[in-house]
């Protein structure tokens, strides 16, 4: 009751300053000039105020909605996600000097085998015209003295809920990079004692960076299904930088023959 009180009144005030500026600008041609003066310095003031209001509105609502989960999904997906280092604001946004094994949030962890680190990794805010994701992963690599970096991210058990090797499990990602790398995705799936493994590379050049993981060429066993990840494998990171803006998946049915 009180939002509605408190809403009306704000109608009603704002009904009246534009009446009482609309009559202002009217009378303005015959106004005395000390008045003049006085509602032009008062015009200014409200002006400032009011392109301040309206350059955080325009700020705010043009970014993605945080929390959102917004993206295209083929026909027939039984299950879609956003990783929340994608989609909500992350406790820690970032951290130098990352060793192996560090995790950024609940969902990402970063491995490597440098003797010393000099990678930083951090989350930041999507602000483009064209992102779905409210935010972005940012992975800077100065000097690398190792053989291998791989961002590792842990996929929800909903993944695994009803699993099938009639399945597809596909990847879309925005990357950008400073300059070329190759960049491979690995899907594990742990069933009992073993562990499913799908490598597939980026198609980096391509407008559309996706890539799908036929279950259907796996041993995989459906009634012992436990975990699902995948492995984003970096190849000569070395005095780069890149930003994965937006990563989704889905899984979807194939069509059967």
């Amino acid at each position: 009751m009180a939002k509605v009180r408190k809403g009306l009144v704000a109608r009603f005030v704002n009904r009246r300053m534009r009446r009482y500026w609309s009559r202002a600008a009217a009378a303005a041609p015959e106004a005395e000039l000390s008045e003049l003066r006085r509602q032009r310095n008062a015009a200014r003031n409200l002006r400032h105020t009011l392109d301040e209001l309206t350059f955080q509105a325009d700020s705010r609502l043009a970014l993605p909605r945080i929390g959102s989960t917004t993206f295209p999904r083929p026909q027939g997906t039984d299950w879609s996600w956003r990783p929340q280092a994608w989609r909500g604001a992350l406790p820690v946004k970032g951290m130098a000097a990352v060793e192996s094994r560090t995790m950024l949030g609940d969902e990402v962890t970063l491995f490597h085998d440098c003797r010393i680190s000099e990678l930083t990794l951090r989350q930041l805010r999507n602000t483009r015209e064209a992102d779905l994701a409210p935010f972005g992963l940012r992975l800077d690599v100065f000097r690398f003295d190792g053989s291998f970096l791989s961002l590792v991210l842990n996929l929800p058990d909903a993944a695994c809920d009803g699993l099938r090797k009639r399945h597809l499990i596909r990847m879309d990602v925005i990357v950008e990079m400073e300059k070329p790398l190759e960049i491979f995705a690995r899907l594990n799936v742990r069933h009992g004692p073993n562990t499913e493994q799908i490598v597939r590379e980026l198609p980096l050049h391509e407008d559309k960076v996706m890539v799908e993981f036929d279950l259907a060429y796996t041993n995989l066993n459906e009634k012992r299904v436990e975990s699902m990840w995948v492995d984003l494998i970096f190849e000569g990171p070395e005095m780069n930088q890149v930003t994965i803006r937006d990563l989704t998946f889905c899984r979807v049915p194939r069509a059967e023959l």
